[in-house]
């Protein structure tokens, strides 16, 4: 069974920076997409950054380009996000999802292992 576990969130100042991380057990396929989404109060649930595993191919979504960074430990079976320049719309509970397959997008529908989510929150 795949299990998915966040940590790493926080309350910081805008500007500042956290890193979040998400441990992953419970399989053994090579190829997969994993990823980071957010959920803000009131607000539908966005992709964020997600990483194929192949290739280390990264997609962020728009309005954390250039901020944010997706990267991934295999020996650790670890997925990171590393968050500067926070603002406070980046505020929302984080959450770490994973599914397996050959190609990978934002699409927060095309993933089937969430966790259980870490809360960011950035203040102005």
């Amino acid at each position: 069974q795949v299990q998915l576990q966040e940590s790493g969130g926080g309350s910081v100042q805008s500007g500042g920076s956290l890193k979040l991380s998400c441990a992953a057990s419970g399989y053994t396929y090579s190829r997969y997409c994993m990823g980071w989404f957010r959920q803000a109060p009131g607000k539908e649930r966005e992709g964020v950054a997600v990483i194929y595993s192949g290739v280390n191919t990264a997609w962020y979504g728009g309005s954390v380009k250039g901020r944010f960074t997706i990267s991934q430990d295999n020996a650790k079976n670890t997925l990171y996000l590393q968050m500067n320049s926070l603002k406070p719309e980046d505020t929302a509970m984080h959450y770490c999802a994973a599914d397996f397959r050959d190609s990978c997008s934002l699409g927060l529908y095309e993933y089937n292992y969430w966790g259980q989510g870490t809360q960011v929150t950035v203040s102005s």
